[in-house]
């Protein structure tokens, strides 16, 4: 079994992602002031300990009387009790300050990869979308709210005691500062060290998370075709390769640290020979000596941590990089829209409909819409998948505006490729696909007003954990209840969703209320409904056999497509009985074309399959697999 190298999504430039951060940051002005001020009086109160260790230590040696020890210990419990205000103030203000903006991020990331071609995902492997929306975005999220806040906080106190330094003597300040070409020329040589270790750390995460999730995608074709030992070599290859950049980086915040720590023996041992001479010559006060000492020991860890949150920086720095690499990918601005692709990627847990007004400009304002009603055309396609061979062949297709097409053929035949690329998931890879002369795939974010102009539903219908009504909301989040009932009720579904517990407003999905798959796929066309497209692409969408439930769904197919242009990729021929126009098609090529009686009764392919059909009793099937 050979596995090719997957082409990951872009990692984004660092001027892409300064711009992305100005946008997600724009308006938090103010925010960010009263952080950094919390932050200041946090780091001058750090500076009461030292002081009234100095002042104690003076006293001692000047045999003061007790009663001299009183005002350092009230310094250092206000400044205590003060400190702890501070800092909760910060850290709350912090949060607000960055917990949103990261959660833009990850947003923004999983709003542009929606929107992406299906080829330019399958392409870079699952793994490696699903490595930036998560780890990356953790890491994000992690440096964010605590390397940030530490970085400032770290700043500010070392600046501070600077200050309290050269308040007591500018050669204390002086001697301090000797550590400072030692951690400067350190500081260099890591970060020019890790970065690229980074950057290719996270592409090798991205690749390890993609075969992982090829491997266990697969799990029951590795098992009946015995392939698991050739997959498991590429999975512990893709682990290999990440873990050998894990001991790169550890090796190289080993001597990063390492480097610190004589930078520091060498500015305290600088204070401690100034404080001898000063103090000897009378200059200085042992107070005096013993407060610098403590204020250099102090600087210690701000130090550290200023110079150590750099890893952490680096980290989230190439993972920021590749959250807004997916972000390029999209529509230039990030606007919230009421549309939802139904039939989309399948995703578990979450709470879909927690909708949001806030105030973003709205990216689709640029996408072209054409005329309304207009003809859907297919010209001269030709299509294939990761340079492999075509998979579709010179397809011409004229379909007017509220025309019914029906496309048959066997398994492989090509029909859910030709599916896809009407319903503009993905560009062909030649020829064109349009609606009223705008490509398919321009069309397939949605317009201004959240309506999609055209819309695929599959036969892999997904369910959301969250209500019933969120889970229909995806599609229009402004839809009334009265909105969302009379969808349930011409799909044939008010029956028993009026007997589930809690109604409408029953929770479904993994660990709650269970539907059957015929009731996802009637939720998946109540959808559709709310969406109301111009167009409606059915790729087996009413797949159940031939039982109740499937003429159930064919009659909420009908409802669905009823004043719509409709495209149906039929799985039984007397699907095709309402249909204008009948395509069949056979390894990628359109064999015949027209309508359905007249092929009935030709002797051709068609006939070839409507007698086999219906001499299997009308449950036949022409081919449910998918290209």
């Amino acid at each position: 079994m050979t596995t090719s190298a997957p082409t990951l999504l872009p990692v984004a430039t660092g001027r892409q992602t300064r711009a992305h951060l100005r946008r997600v940051l724009r308006g938090r002005g103010p925010l960010l002031a009263a952080v950094l001020a919390a932050l200041v009086v946090d780091s001058a109160l750090a500076l009461a300990a030292p002081v009234a260790t100095g002042r104690i230590t003076q006293a001692i040696a000047d045999d003061r009387a007790p009663s001299a020890l009183v005002g350092p210990v009230l310094l250092v419990a206000c400044a205590a009790a003060a400190a702890a205000l501070t800092g909760w103030a910060a850290a709350v203000l912090l949060a607000r300050l960055v917990l949103p903006v990261t959660g833009r991020l990850r947003e923004d990331a999983v709003a542009a990869a929606l929107a992406l071609p299906v080829d330019v995902v399958e392409a870079g492997g699952t793994g490696d979308l699903v490595a930036r929306v998560s780890g990356d975005a953790d890491r994000v999220t992690t440096a964010a709210s605590g390397a940030l806040g530490d970085f400032a906080s770290a700043a500010l106190a070392i600046a501070a005691t600077l200050v309290g330094l050269a308040a007591l003597d500018w050669r204390f300040a002086l001697a301090g500062l000797l550590a400072v070409p030692i951690q400067a020329h350190t500081l260099r040589w890591y970060l020019r060290t890790s970065r690229p270790i980074y950057a290719d750390g996270r592409t090798a995460d991205g690749r390890r998370a993609s075969a992982l999730l090829s491997a266990f995608t697969a799990l029951p074709t590795l098992r009946a075709l015995r392939l698991g030992a050739s997959l498991r070599a590429h999975v512990e290859a893709a682990s290999e390769q990440a873990m050998t950049y894990e001991f790169r980086a550890t090796r190289a915040a080993t001597r990063f640290y390492g480097r610190l720590n004589v930078a520091e023996f060498i500015g305290l041992a600088a204070i401690l020979l100034v404080a001898f001479v000063l103090v000897r010559s009378g200059t200085a006060d042992i107070g005096a000596a013993t407060t610098a000492a403590l204020f250099f020991v102090g600087l210690f860890d701000p130090v550290n941590t200023m110079l150590g949150t750099f890893d952490s920086v680096q980290q989230a720095g190439a993972g920021l990089a590749r959250i807004v690499g997916v972000a390029t990918l999209g529509p230039p601005d990030d606007g919230s829209t009421d549309g939802g692709r139904p039939g989309g990627g399948r995703t578990e847990g979450g709470r879909p409909g927690d909708g949001r007004q806030d105030g973003r400009p709205d990216r689709t304002a640029t996408v072209p819409s054409g005329p309304a009603g207009a003809p859907l055309a297919v010209r001269g396609v030709h299509h294939r998948y990761r340079g492999g061979p075509d998979v579709l062949h010179g397809i011409d297709l004229d379909l007017p505006a509220g025309r019914h097409l029906a496309v048959v053929g066997a398994t492989g035949s090509g029909k859910s490729t030709l599916a896809t690329l009407i319903a503009g998931l993905r560009p062909p890879h030649t020829g064109h696909v349009t609606l009223g002369g705008v490509a398919t795939a321009d069309l397939a974010a949605a317009a201004p007003d959240g309506r999609r102009r055209i819309v695929l539903v599959t036969q892999e219908h997904h369910l959301f954990r969250g209500t019933l009504t969120d889970n229909l909301r995806l599609a229009r989040r402004s839809a009334s209840a009265e909105d969302i009932a009379s969808a349930l009720a011409a799909v044939g579904a008010a029956d028993w969703v009026a007997a589930l517990p809690d109604g409408a407003d029953t929770v479904v999905g993994t660990g709650a209320t269970e539907l059957t798959a015929g009731q996802v796929q009637q939720l998946a066309l109540a959808r559709v409904l709310l969406l109301d497209p111009e167009v409606v692409v059915l790729d087996e969408a009413t797949a159940e056999g031939g039982s109740d439930a499937a003429r159930t769904l064919d009659r909420a197919a009908r409802t669905v497509t009823e004043g719509r242009t409709a495209v149906v990729v039929a799985h039984r021929l007397s699907q095709t009985a309402t249909a204008d126009t009948v395509l069949v098609m056979d390894h990628g090529r359109v064999v015949e074309h027209g309508d359905g009686d007249e092929l009935r009764s030709s002797g051709g392919v068609f006939a070839d399959l409507w007698a086999a059909w219906s001499s299997g009793g009308g449950t036949g099937r022409t081919g449910s697999g998918t290209v």
